[in-house]
């Protein structure tokens, strides 16, 4: 259902140094438009890959069912807190025997209610993400984030053109997709 970003990615100055430096952006002033260009160019790296890159606390409305229901981002590294949410009042804290949860070897997260009580809905609180630190992700999802980036910021006064072909065949071989 719907999934809201409780804290946003922790964008490293070693980030905005990479694409500064190693790309020959000098210029002080635009620091703020190469950061929102950074974090523009992780955005559709985690749209293309299927994962979240850098860790950070997201919040999940899912209906109320028993079987296993998939969380939304990944890879999931901890799931913080169950919460139901009924039709009329305040929202509670289930009990930690209402539920299950699971995160399997692949990163996905799963929660399955054994007794919702008087909730129409659950709130899920997790958080998910390939590492803390930018320094810490794959090369090649670095590279594929400061190049996209550094196309950006080429295209920002011209017409739009299609992203490099380099970007997805860095980002290609971490990419994971849902069949269901």
């Amino acid at each position: 259902m719907a999934v809201r970003e409780m804290t946003p990615p922790a964008l490293a100055p070693a980030a905005l140094n990479a694409l500064k430096h190693g790309r020959r952006m000098t210029l002080a002033g635009d620091d703020a438009l190469l950061a929102g260009l950074l974090r523009s160019a992780m955005a559709l790296c985690e749209a293309f890959t299927g994962q979240t890159l850098l860790a950070r606390d997201f919040e999940e409305v899912l209906p109320v069912q028993r079987d296993w229901q998939r969380l939304a981002r990944m890879p999931v590294i901890a799931i913080t807190g169950v919460g139901g949410i009924p039709a009329e009042g305040a929202e509670f804290v289930l009990p930690v025997d209402a539920y299950a949860i699971d995160i399997d070897g692949d990163g996905f997260g799963g929660v399955r209610l054994r007794r919702p009580g008087s909730a129409g809905r659950i709130r899920v609180a997790y958080r998910a993400g390939m590492t803390e630190e930018w320094t810490m992700l794959p090369e090649a999802l670095r590279e594929g984030v400061l190049l996209q980036a550094a196309h950006l910021y080429a295209e920002a006064d011209g017409p739009a053109s299609a992203p490099p072909a380099a970007v997805a065949a860095l980002w290609r071989p971490c990419r994971r997709m849902r069949l269901a």
